[in-house]
């Protein structure tokens, strides 16, 4: 299999701060990933590298087969899928839902004066239509529920029909109809021998998707465990993560967390 993710002793810094500190992390063709850890342990700073929008201090990372320092980034970066809450504050509430999706083309938010192929305006209803909200394709972005704008975002982020997936957080805010519509959703994706390689990132584990293979666990910037999702992803490594004493249930393919004791 060929390496999509090689980081190699990766650290970032920032001034006298260090967000991550040699972190080796392989994703090879096929997985699809977790990165879980609390807030501050480095999970979105690593996922700007992994996806091309930030160069690390120290080690190396390759993406897609790229070093990053030795590519153009805007070149590699339509091979990567991206859904953020940053990038959401930048989709214009007044957008058609079509063109939030339809944008992505062009690695823009906002339609203005692009011109789109047939083949892209079907691509952009086949996403919506993958994810349940192609009866919004004419609604603005901003009349949506959170839950609904997750789902475009998504869709949005396939537009291209990028190698690697990312999202980060992507359940943040829904409430728990939400969440499960969309737990639902990336299952499905995870599922199919056609999606890109997927990597999650989220504070539960109550949001890990069935089908996701394999859980990366950070502390303070730093790995504290990684590797196949039954393995990885244990009561103890998820209470050393977390810097407290965890019991972890599994019930089918979906787990839950609570205090010990």
């Amino acid at each position: 299999m060929n390496h999509v993710l090689n980081l190699q002793g990766v650290g970032l810094r920032r001034g006298t701060t260090t967000i991550l500190d040699s972190v080796d992390w392989t994703v090879q063709e096929g997985e699809r990933w977790v990165v879980l850890g609390r807030n501050g342990a480095g999970k979105t700073t690593l996922l700007q590298i992994a996806s091309g929008r930030m160069h690390p201090s120290s080690g190396t990372a390759d993406v897609l087969g790229e070093r990053l320092g030795r590519v153009d980034v805007f070149e590699l970066r339509p091979r990567v899928g991206f859904s953020s809450a940053s990038l959401a504050d930048r989709i214009p509430g007044g957008e058609r839902v079509r063109d939030v999706v339809l944008t992505a083309a062009y690695g823009v938010t906002g339609r203005w004066r692009e011109d789109y192929a047939d083949v892209d305006l079907e691509r952009a209803s086949d996403l919506l239509e993958a994810f349940d909200v192609a009866r919004f394709a004419d609604r603005t972005f901003g009349t949506l529920s959170e839950g609904e704008r997750k789902r475009v975002q998504i869709a949005r982020s396939l537009m291209t029909d990028p190698e690697i997936l990312v999202l980060d957080e992507p359940a943040a805010g829904l409430d728990l109809g939400g969440r499960e519509e969309l737990v639902a959703a990336l299952a499905e994706l995870a599922g199919d021998h056609r999606s890109p390689v997927l990597v999650l990132v989220t504070h539960h584990v109550e949001e890990i998707p069935p089908g996701f293979t394999h859980v990366l666990l950070l502390r303070d910037g730093k790995v504290h465990a990684a590797g196949p999702r039954d393995e990885a992803l244990t009561a103890e490594n998820l209470s050393g993560a977390f810097g407290l004493e965890l019991e972890l249930e599994r019930r089918g393919d979906r787990w839950t967390a609570r205090a010990a004791g």
